[in-house]
């Protein structure tokens, strides 16, 4: 992968700030079993809990908070050739990150109908929830290096739209 620039450490925290998107966007899926399993989890992810409150707050019926930030980073950062390559290759991964909850979200919400499926139910979000919080301690350690974080397949398709 090609390195843009160098990178101060403004652009490092603006990097690694769009990560608590998807990682607020997981935190439920830890919440509905993991959480109970484990219950100093509850404790260490309350301040992303609280994030994912003022996010998930509804500005208009159907809009909220989270939308308007996630088209915002889109649009604003990723499209925005004036910004670093770093910060814009980071937010549209993050951004990518979160598409994958929301799949998994929406997958696990028709397939919750199906009442005998309850346990495979449980283990796609516990790995779902698992992997996402390793994806976001991964980079956001990766951006306070002033490094790339490499995901595999997400960072070759966030490489792509910043190309």
């Amino acid at each position: 992968m090609a390195r843009r620039s160098s990178v101060n450490y403004l652009d490092r925290l603006y990097a690694s700030l769009v990560y608590l998107l998807p990682i607020t966007s997981v935190v439920l899926f830890g919440k509905i079993s993991l959480f109970s399993q484990i219950p100093i989890l509850e404790t260490i992810f309350l301040p992303i809990l609280k994030i994912d409150e003022i996010l998930s707050t509804s500005i208009i019926d159907f809009i909220s908070i989270r939308l308007v930030v996630w088209f915002s980073i889109f649009f604003l950062v990723v499209r925005s050739y004036k910004i670093n390559h770093f910060i814009r290759f980071n937010a549209i991964q993050a951004l990518l990150l979160d598409i994958v909850v929301a799949l998994v979200s929406v997958t696990v919400k028709l397939l919750g109908k199906v009442s005998f499926l309850y346990f495979i139910l449980e283990i796609i979000l516990n790995v779902t929830f698992l992997g996402i919080t390793a994806a976001f301690l991964y980079s956001v350690f990766q951006c306070a290096l002033g490094k790339y974080a490499e995901i595999p397949v997400i960072s070759e398709a966030a490489y792509h739209q910043t190309h």
